[in-house]
């Protein structure tokens, strides 16, 4: 039974690994796409009024060179003469990138909600409320956007972007506010991304086949099926780097761990939002510069901001023995526990990032790790699942100082 109970939290870590490579693969083809038609669509030029490619009705082309052959694709403004026998549909990229997504999302957050979804210092709330406020987050961010997509405002590109975007952080500025730092972030990634594979779900694909479906029946096509498509598309593309921030925002305690955790996500998708407008425009041949040094001064100024604090100096331990030895205690109880060659806490297989701390040696190794970690972020014990006091990470924190300073 103890073999069993230590194989399943091992399989899920296995089904973790599985999973979230799938997720990477179906996500580079799905951003990949979508950034090669976003900047086609930027990149065609009108063919020359009353020329051939004008009049078979061709609103835009273009010549590429790739892999040792040459291209030219056309697009046409509704729909061409005759409907193509063989025609590529752009969609399984999407929906595999948000099944895989959410699938990794229940295997490394809602299998495990205890120690991934909950930070009791920010809300004392059961795994089961933790799980559903994540799910709820999901549908009520498409609900909210669609509506605002369906309304007036979605004539007014400009405040319908800050709409959209105010929609977003107010999710953040809540979701920090009841999960842990982490688990609020990936759900802002899981809402926008949510957002996208509907679009593509509801909107883009009806759109397309009811334009092959007027072609098929010798109709014309009505062009405000491609026009509301190709709205959703755009809204897509602008999603895209703030949604693969948040995918990598898990490495990085230093953002999600901040008592501002939301404004700094906010201001990091600001910035992804404002470089991926300045390459939109550049492909149209319009190079605006101001856009990629708006996004860099806002990341310039976020790192200034959250920058640590210098430590202050820790006082000589009298009884360094001792001192290791009260030390240990605390690592062994409140970290080790996860952090070691054979961990005791439940939903952990092996021991994260591969740092282990069962003796002195591997404690010293990472001492400046588990001083930025655990002292400087408070990031760990992930959602302090082992209730570190503040006593213990002032005596740990002093004595990791001391070690690092010897160790110059």
């Amino acid at each position: 039974m103890e073999v069993f109970a230590y194989l399943i939290p091992y399989g899920l870590e296995w089904l973790n690994l599985i999973v979230r490579w799938l997720h990477v693969i179906t996500g580079i083809a799905w951003i990949g796409a979508s950034f090669y038609f976003v900047w086609l669509d930027n990149s065609i030029r009108p063919p020359a009024p009353g020329s051939e490619l004008a009049q078979k009705g061709v609103a835009g082309e273009l010549w590429a060179v790739h892999g040792g052959g040459f291209y030219n694709p056309q697009k046409y403004l509704v729909a061409p003469a005759e409907l193509p026998k063989e025609l590529h549909w752009f969609k399984w990229e999407a929906y595999s990138t948000w099944l895989s997504g959410f699938a990794l999302l229940t295997i490394a957050y809602y299998f495990n909600a205890q120690a991934m979804m909950i930070d009791k210092a920010v809300a004392d709330i059961s795994s089961g409320q933790a799980i559903g406020i994540g799910i709820a987050t999901l549908v009520i961010g498409w609900t909210v956007y669609d509506l605002l997509c369906r309304s007036p405002l979605a004539k007014h590109e400009l405040w319908f972007g800050v709409t959209v975007f105010a929609l977003i952080v107010g999710a953040a500025y809540v979701l920090t506010h009841v999960l842990s730092g982490r688990a609020a972030y990936i759900h802002v990634g899981a809402m926008i991304g949510t957002i996208m594979v509907a679009n593509v779900l509801m909107l883009i694909i009806p759109g397309q086949r009811k334009m092959v479906e007027a072609m098929a029946a010798g109709k014309l096509p009505d062009p405000k099926h491609g026009l509301k498509a190709k709205q959703r598309s755009v809204h897509n593309n602008y999603f895209t780097l703030p949604v693969l921030f948040i995918m990598i925002s898990n490495h990085y305690a230093m953002t999600y761990r901040n008592d501002h955790a939301w404004l700094v996500l906010a201001l990091i998708m600001a910035a992804g939002v404002f470089i991926r407008h300045f390459f939109n425009l550049r492909h149209k041949g319009r190079v605006e510069w101001r856009y990629p040094a708006i996004g860099v001064a806002l990341l310039v100024a976020v790192a200034v901001a959250i920058a640590p604090k210098a430590p202050v100096a820790a006082a000589p331990a009298l009884n360094p023995a001792a001192q290791f030895k009260s030390v240990h205690a605390i690592i062994a109880q409140r970290c080790a526990t996860c952090h070691s060659a054979q961990p005791t806490q439940p939903g952990f297989a092996t021991a994260p990032a591969g740092m282990m701390l069962d003796n002195e040696t591997e404690i010293r190794q990472h001492a400046a790790q588990i001083y930025k970690q655990a002292i400087e972020l408070k990031a760990m014990p992930i959602g302090n699942l082992t209730n570190m006091t503040e006593a213990e990470r002032s005596e740990l924190g002093a004595w990791l100082q001391q070690t690092m300073q010897g160790a110059k």
